[in-house]
């Protein structure tokens, strides 16, 4: 009998996580219920701020939605996909780590697959929800390059938060307690791709914006679909450059985990 290949056994691993975590039924209702209280708690924040001013930066609460909508389909991928990751502090402190790094497969795969957030699938049905709304209230027009764009920009934004996931996780392979930085750069990186760019202000904004590249993930094709200029001047076209960012951030979230791995020891190293 041949044996499984690499793929097989990844998904077989997948199916088990599924399967235990669907086992508890009412635990698994609840959590996917948190999830969805967890986004709703995230819009409430833009209807508040909207609630006391009408315009924020230049841009109305239908714009607005918009980027929150891309922003946030684009985390809650992420977040589904290897949101658990942020737990590689741990990994490395309980020295589960040395464990993973012995078995004969990818070990960054391994650590994904130790608890696959099924649990997220709630967050990522409700941020599809708030993102149509937006289109429909922000009167975008549909048309192919528009489709086009709202299918890309989730999942470019995807694979850049999931880069940043990676990436901050790497830290761990120096810096044990590294939690905070990287708490810092993910899910502060989804609060500033969250409003307009015209929002922030001075080096702030272009560090982030532009340095770290978070002004890609949803406000420049939120311009495009609004088929509005950017009120900070730049090109229209920088709205279609997010696939070639998030490939950017892929390769070199990869390149920084295979240098950790390298770099790693054992436990205390």
């Amino acid at each position: 009998m041949a044996e499984p290949s690499t793929a097989a056994i990844y998904r077989r691993l997948v199916a088990a996580q599924v399967r235990s975590q669907a086992s508890y039924r009412a635990s698994f209702v609840l959590d996917l219920l948190s999830n969805v209280v967890f986004l709703g708690a995230d819009l409430l924040t833009v209807l508040v701020v909207f609630g006391r001013v009408p315009v924020l930066a230049g841009f109305s609460l239908t714009d607005s939605l918009l980027v929150f909508g891309l922003s946030s389909l684009g985390f809650s991928l992420a977040d589904l996909a290897v949101g658990n990751i942020d737990r590689m502090q741990r990994h490395v402190r309980t020295g589960l780590l040395d464990a993973v790094l012995i078995r004969p497969l990818g070990v960054l795969w391994q650590l994904l697959v130790l608890d696959v957030g099924v649990r997220r699938l709630g967050r990522v049905c409700s941020a599809v929800v708030v993102l149509v709304i937006a289109v429909r209230l922000a009167h975008v027009p549909v048309t192919p390059a528009n489709l086009l764009l709202l299918v890309v920009t989730p999942l470019a934004g995807a694979v850049f938060f999931s880069a940043v996931f990676v990436a901050t996780a790497t830290v761990a392979f120096w810096w044990v307690d590294s939690g905070e930085l990287s708490a810092a750069l993910t899910y502060g990186g989804r609060d500033f791709t969250s409003y307009p760019m015209t929002v922030y202000g001075g080096w702030f904004r272009h560090v982030l914006a532009f340095g770290l590249g978070f002004g890609f993930v949803a406000y420049y094709p939120a311009l495009i679909l609004l088929d509005r200029p950017d009120p900070l001047g730049a090109p229209s076209w920088l709205g279609w450059c997010s696939p070639v960012l998030a490939a950017v951030a892929a390769v070199l979230a990869g390149l920084a985990w295979r240098t950790g791995v390298r770099h790693y020891r054992s436990t205390g190293s």
